[in-house]
């Protein structure tokens, strides 16, 4: 009877192996289909090798043969095998995939895994590209993931449903709850404790969509043997929260400035219940999970005693362990994750004692630190690796990460040779600790797309990249041939856009006009001559080529637009009323046809993100609500952080970006005497009361009309711009000067020098200030020189907002001013 029952049970383990094998190599026949559906593939599983997986790869008379050890490993296996064969490539502006009719036998080819994990998302990913997707643009966003070797996504739908849930047990109303949450596209920041309300209320209707969609997407992810990371409760709470439970304490918290929301604070009961509950009511609906996400200090000041004091350590041990025990009450199994952002944009307040006590009560296997900003580490902060300055993150596992994009811009920047070799750093250093893992958290994705392509093919290696091989080897996998041309237009790129790191890549025009004089993306002649290059000899019939021909274009022209501003400025300076009419001519011309251009590209249209926004309402009503959130966050994003989530998109463009400079030159025209269009009311009317884009007919031929546009803007040439910072054509004691200099730019210059350009009456400067992230750092006048010299802290920061604040009088109550650099 016993060895019956052993023979039995061991029947069921080998049959339950069987159907867990078939169906890994079923879900990845479906994504390889999906991508190739005409390729002959053989898939088998195999064993990973120290926990890391592997895939082997050849082709035989005409069949490919994929070993994997992961159903995801088994899709990047084939991918690796299409990109060594250069027959195509997988993006999100299109897919090319060209092989053979009988594919040439292959070596055998192995390739282990560095790491154990492949990481992807941000929390704000979910806000500035995903956050109306419908399944079918998930499934294809999963598909990319599988065959880019991504294996653990974050996983953040539904979140608010089950928030709801845990909220309404506890007595709170429906209207307490829904009125808490923010719209779709800001729930982001209400995750990560910045903000509460914005566009609120949350319809009821948005968590049972929400909730049919999460069960396909993980669903999906597991299938594929990824490991979600799924979210827990980080202790965010409605206000109304005290008036249930008086004894539970809870704090304002406050961000940019300009937002707030409530945290309950560890020491509270409270926080254990609602975070077990969270977990619970998490795995009832959609089963076992083995990571949670909880981020309680994004940005924000600790709302603990100061640096030093034991107090302050015993609070962020309290804190850690409270939070990691609501998820081991519910799971034991579980590991609670967390961004690591805050620990080199904040080193102020995250010194290695503050997160060595946060860490100090959770086992080191239950832990995971995303260091996810390693890119801003080596080229913007200058600050030194995390890793270095922790210690090896006191010996938790941790994943290398960067952050290739800020917002969701669509501006080019990004150094290439450290997304394709910085990991090495890591792996060889005598601080790498536990390091587990490489990945990337983009703020938004659909950019860029070549640096995303490199970072994932980089994440498989722990070799280096021959970084010039491979971005030929790129161009043949993604239009089919590569031509000397377009070998030396990559050069050049590496020279400028993508040999340089911009924090917040924008041109001035996608600002507020008056407000920066310029951008911040890279507009060397490097650039120039790169985008030239590139459409010298362009390749007909290509959808992808075309596709990057329209993106470098915009990129080219945005940059002459830049010129074209100052250079119109300076004719409303010295009135010249009839220069100032021409350029502007010329400026709206070539503004609006690259808006006219991109509608041919196929992701960078804003048409694409209403469309998507406005899907979700199941009312025209409910559709204008979400197409009013989805308009907000790319524009004015509160206010403040105006202009945060600038894009090069089509409809965006025409819409919102040459209709504020027209109301602008139209102010510049007018007197003192006449009514000035107020542009920040017109920016919050035509977000919250506008809805729909104006039409606008693509040209017939993309490429020829790219060609032409490029040969235009060729002649627009920096002698046409004078060498000023801006200029202030009105001046009254009651009126304000509120000018953004990118933070990159603020540290380069000394200060700012004030120049009366009509009349002979004198400016009184009556206070000067520069704002950063919601602080305020008053500046010094020299009044007899007119010049406000710049004095800011070394650890001040200016991510989402930093501003030159002026108040000045002319005597007689207007005037013309000039505003020059001082000793940049």
């Amino acid at each position: 009877m016993f060895l019956y029952k052993v023979i039995t049970i061991s029947i069921l383990i080998l049959f339950s192996r069987s159907n867990l094998v078939h169906s890994q190599i079923k879900e990845a026949q479906d994504v390889i289909r999906s991508f190739a559906p005409n390729a002959k593939v053989k898939l088998k599983i195999i064993d990973k090798e120290n926990g890391c997986d592997v895939f082997e790869t050849k082709a035989t008379k005409g069949v490919i043969t994929i070993n994997g050890s992961s159903a995801t490993a088994m899709c990047r296996g084939f991918y690796d095998f299409i990109k060594s064969g250069n027959y195509g490539i997988n993006s999100w502006s299109g897919n090319r995939i060209q092989l053979p009719n009988k594919i040439p036998d292959t070596p055998y080819r192995k390739v282990v895994s560095p790491v154990e994990h492949h990481f992807y998302l941000n929390v704000v990913t979910y806000g500035y590209t995903m956050p109306y997707w419908d399944w079918e643009r998930w499934s294809k966003e999963i598909d990319y993931m599988a065959l880019h070797g991504i294996d653990m996504p974050l996983a953040l739908v539904a979140n608010e449903a089950i928030l709801a849930r845990v909220w309404k047990k506890l007595g709170l109303s429906d209207e307490q709850i829904n009125c808490f949450f923010t719209a779709p596209a800001h729930l982001p920041w209400l995750r990560m404790g910045n903000l509460s309300k914005l566009d609120g209320p949350l319809p009821d209707s948005w968590h049972h969509d929400q909730i049919a969609l999460q069960h396909k997407i993980l669903k999906k992810m597991r299938g594929l043997e990824m490991k979600p990371i799924c979210p827990a409760f980080a202790g965010f709470v409605p206000k109304e929260t005290k008036d249930i439970f008086p004894d539970a304490e809870i704090v304002e918290t406050h961000w940019a400035g300009a937002f707030n929301s409530y945290m309950l604070m560890p020491k509270s009961k409270l926080f254990d219940i609602m975070g077990t509950m969270f977990i619970k009511e998490w795995e009832s609906e959609f089963g076992t999970n083995n990571y949670y996400l909880a981020d309680s200090f994004n940005e924000m000041e600790i709302p603990f005693p100061e640096i030093g004091t034991n107090e302050r350590y015993e609070l962020l041990a309290d804190y850690g362990e409270v939070l990691y025990n609501s998820i081991r009450n519910a799971n034991p199994n579980a590991v609670w994750v967390m961004q690591g952002w805050m620990f080199g944009y904040q080193r102020n307040i995250w010194e290695p004692r503050s997160l060595a006590a946060l860490c100090s009560r959770v086992p080191d296997n239950k832990m995971l630190l995303l260091d996810e900003a390693v890119d801003y580490n080596k080229h913007f902060w200058h600050n030194g690796y995390n890793w270095d300055f922790y210690g090896g993150f006191f010996n938790k596992p941790w994943i290398y990460a960067s952050i290739p994009n800020m917002g969701g811009k669509t501006g080019l920047t990004g150094v290439l040779e450290f997304y394709a070799n910085g990991h090495i750093a890591a792996l060889n250093s005598a601080n790498k600790g536990n390091l587990v893992g490489f990945g990337m958290a983009p703020e938004g994705i659909e950019n860029n797309e070549v640096i995303y392509e490199l970072i994932t093919d980089a994440a498989w290696r722990s070799d280096s990249v021959d970084l010039k091989q491979w971005l030929h080897n790129y161009t043949i996998q993604r239009y089919g041939e590569c031509t000397p041309e377009l070998d030396s237009a990559w050069y050049y790129l590496t020279q400028s856009v993508y040999g340089t790191f911009t924090d917040h890549p924008r041109y001035n025009w996608q600002s507020r006009p008056g407000t920066m004089s310029k951008g911040t993306i890279n507009t060397s002649p490097e650039l120039y001559k790169a985008i030239e290059l590139f459409s010298e000899k362009p390749l007909k019939n290509n959808l992808l080529y075309q596709a990057d021909l329209i993106e470098l274009t915009a990129a080219y022209v945005g940059a002459k637009l830049e010129l074209l501003i100052a250079a119109i400025e300076n004719a409303y300076v010295v009135n010249d009323l009839s220069k100032a009419k021409e350029l502007e001519e010329l400026f709206f011309d070539l503004l609006l046809s690259i808006d006219k251009l991109l509608e041919s590209h196929p992701i960078h249209k804003m048409s694409n993100w209403i469309e998507l926004a406005r899907n979700n309402g199941s009312t025209p009503e409910m559709s204008d609500y979400y197409e009013k959130n989805a308009r907000r966050l790319i524009t004015i994003w509160g206010p403040p952080i105006d202009d945060y989530s600038a894009r090069l998109w089509a409809g965006l463009i025409r819409d919102y970006y040459a209709i504020r400079w027209k109301l602008y030159f139209e102010n510049k025209r007018k007197s003192s005497s006449d009514k000035y269009n107020d542009i920040a009311e017109w920016e919050r009317n035509w977000v919250e009361n506008q809805t729909g884009l104006s039409v606008c007919k693509p040209y017939e031929n993309p490429i020829e009309a790219a060609e032409s546009l490029i040969a235009t803007a060729k002649k627009i040439t920096v002698n046409i711009m004078p060498n000023i910072l801006g200029n202030w054509n009105r001046c009254t004691a009651d009126k304000e000067l509120v000018y953004n200099i990118p933070i990159t730019q603020l540290r380069k210059i000394r200060g700012v020098r004030f120049n009366l350009l009509k009349g002979n009456d004198r400016i009184k400067i009556l206070n000067a200030n520069i704002e950063m992230d919601g602080s305020v750092f008053p500046q010094i006048i020299d009044e007899v020189n007119q010049i406000v010299n710049f004095s800011i802290p070394e650890n001040a920061t200016g991510n989402n907002s930093c501003n030159l604040i002026i108040n000045a009088e002319c005597m007689n109550g207007s005037g013309n001013i000039e505003m020059l650099y001082v000793g940049e």
